[in-house]
């Protein structure tokens, strides 16, 4: 039976820093929120890698490339490199890439999804909008079928339309052994002083899913993939990593997945209200994190 996480403090706080060498954490509802930065979250990570800690930085969110994310957190203040950087993006392609795949991906995605795949060589089709021209029907007779496109990527896409999930859909179901990927399901994005909900890539992925009658293979958290690609290329020790992230079902349970300890900090998407009721919860108990934040700023005041 799972417990509620116990809340990093000056008691503990000693214990808690000597304990991991490697922090990985979440980006959007931890360190940013759109373009501002979460009490003082840029400085806390400068501080820990100035204590010589190895901090990196995993998102699912699969709009910008792992360039375009170096930019931000320049700007943003972050002293991190492409080499502290993982995204779903990235992952995706590097999946691909290792599997020697050398035919034409489909993908509903930004330009930020495009790049990577571009930097790995992989072809790609569907970026942009694809309008629905005459009746809703018409399409039967109107869309052709590109025959080099062997894999159906889902990522985030503002242009998500009738047409698109059609075109997924066909490709995966006649094409033989045609690859289905998923960028992530998060089901929304948190937005701090807006009382809208902001639907998430796996709105997209649900939708083509059912149409063809089986899950995609998800690339992003809480999938093992990112932590595989870390774990790989800078020798991490599971048992010395702590995975920081505001959303217990993709952070705190990959960090679960993959051994890791976990923090959860409360700028973004669950609360300690939700965590009570994973705690209740026995199939959700995988969810809940060993520690907790208000925000990652409030550790500033422990780093010397």
């Amino acid at each position: 039976m799972a417990s509620m996480p116990e809340l990093v403090s000056e008691s503990n706080v000693g214990q808690f820093l000597d304990s991991f060498d490697a922090f990985m954490t979440d980006c959007d509802g931890v360190l940013w929120s759109g373009d501002t930065v979460l009490n003082n979250a840029n400085i806390v990570i400068n501080k820990l890698i100035s204590l010589g800690k190895q901090v990196f930085l995993l998102t699912n969110n699969s709009t910008k490339s792992r360039d375009d994310y170096v930019e931000k957190c320049v700007k943003l203040g972050f002293n991190v490199t492409k080499e502290n950087i993982v995204s779903s993006a990235y992952v995706l392609a590097l999946h691909l890439q290792q599997l020697g795949f050398e035919k034409k991906v489909y993908m509903m995605g930004t330009t930020g999804l495009a790049k990577e795949l571009d930097a790995v060589g992989v072809k790609h089709v569907g970026l942009g909008p694809d309008p629905l021209f005459g009746k809703t029907f018409e399409m039967i007779d109107l869309v052709v079928l590109d025959p080099e496109v062997a894999a159906v990527v889902v990522a985030f896409d503002p242009y998500f339309c009738l047409p698109k999930i059609l075109r997924a859909a066909s490709y995966v179901k006649s094409v033989p052994g045609c690859l289905f990927l998923a960028s992530n399901t998060d089901e929304s994005f948190p937005f701090k002083g807006s009382n809208l909900t902001y639907p998430g890539t796996g709105c997209f992925v649900r939708s083509v899913e059912c149409a063809v009658g089986h899950a995609a293979q998800v690339m992003g958290k809480p999938e093992p993939h990112m932590f595989e690609v870390l774990r790989k290329r800078h020798h991490i020790k599971p048992q010395r990593t702590i995975m920081v992230g505001d959303r217990c079902n993709t952070d705190i349970l990959l960090g679960t997945k993959c051994g890791l300890h976990t923090l959860l900090v409360l700028t973004g998407v669950h609360k300690l209200d939700d965590v009570q009721k994973m705690v209740d919860d026995p199939s959700l108990n995988d969810q809940v994190p060993q520690y907790y934040l208000p925000s990652l700023g409030d550790l500033l005041e422990f780093l010397k």
